[in-house]
């Protein structure tokens, strides 16, 4: 019989051969590529380094204002979502308005609207929250978690919905007792999607808003010194935090719905 590693393994495996390739490509192919005497690609031990210089409270400062305006924007972007979804199964009708209104805020170019929302939003001051950011990170969101939830209501089985309407019940009975629970594992799943996405957007925004604090504003600090460990250092950083938050909801869902996967309760 095969034997498998186990997941932590293979996931173990798979971050030293990147680490190495990186580490060789960053002396081979790419040990002359850069301005001056800053490599375009450092090293890992430089990266590592580099942290070191820095600090946590560099880390600590920038990070958690993102964090603040992801979270702010996350809540905002996937309540309109949810509450939008909720409302088509109640007025049918809607669907088509609600499908549109997404469409257009997937399709719309960030770097777009990015100036009209510097207007549209005040200069935060430093250590504060950019409202353009979180603006940003809502849109980000908005279109996979309405279109997940869409979906998941959706998928309510057709005979417990047929009992709801014999007894007498409403479509906002039959949301409440059949579909919110039916769609519970996609709605979970978009959630966890929508985790990076949230971040990714408050990034994008701070490069917007005029922020002075946040990771967007270290990002380009570092990028305008020609502090490549740096610029690495935060990406890598950014990373990491994005996947440990988009796992943690993965965890989420896999506790609450272990139907989904078709563990016991």
């Amino acid at each position: 019989m095969e034997r498998r590693l186990p997941p932590w393994a293979t996931a173990g495996i798979s971050a030293v051969a990147l680490i190495a390739l990186w580490w060789i490509a960053s002396i081979t192919i790419f040990a002359n590529v850069g301005s001056g005497n800053t490599k375009a690609i450092p090293t890992p031990w430089q990266v590592v380094v580099e942290w070191g210089n820095v600090g946590l409270d560099f880390y600590t400062v920038h990070f958690s204002v993102t964090l603040n305006e992801a979270l702010q924007g996350y809540l905002w972007g996937n309540g309109v979502a949810l509450v939008l979804a909720a409302l088509v199964m109640v007025v049918p009708k809607l669907e088509a308005s609600v499908m549109q209104l997404a469409v257009i805020s997937y399709c719309i170019p960030i770097v777009a609207i990015g100036p009209l929302l510097v207007l549209i939003f005040e200069v935060p001051s430093k250590g504060e929250p950019s409202g353009t950011a979180i603006f940003i990170a809502a849109l980000s969101v908005f279109f996979t978690t309405v279109v997940g939830s869409l979906l998941g209501l959706h998928a309510a089985d057709k005979a417990s919905l047929d009992v709801v309407h014999v007894y007498g019940g409403s479509r906002l009975t039959q949301l409440r007792k059949v579909r919110v629970v039916a769609a519970l594992p996609a709605v979970l799943t978009a959630l966890q999607i929508a985790v990076p996405a949230a971040f990714l957007g408050a990034v994008l925004g701070e490069y917007f808003g005029k922020v002075e604090t946040g990771v967007g504003p270290a990002m380009i600090v570092a990028q305008q010194s020609l502090n490549s460990p740096r610029v690495w250092g935060i990406a890598l950083a950014s990373g990491a935090i994005a996947l440990l938050l988009y796992l943690a909801v993965g965890l989420l869902t896999r506790l609450s719905t272990p139907w989904a996967k078709g563990a016991a309760a």
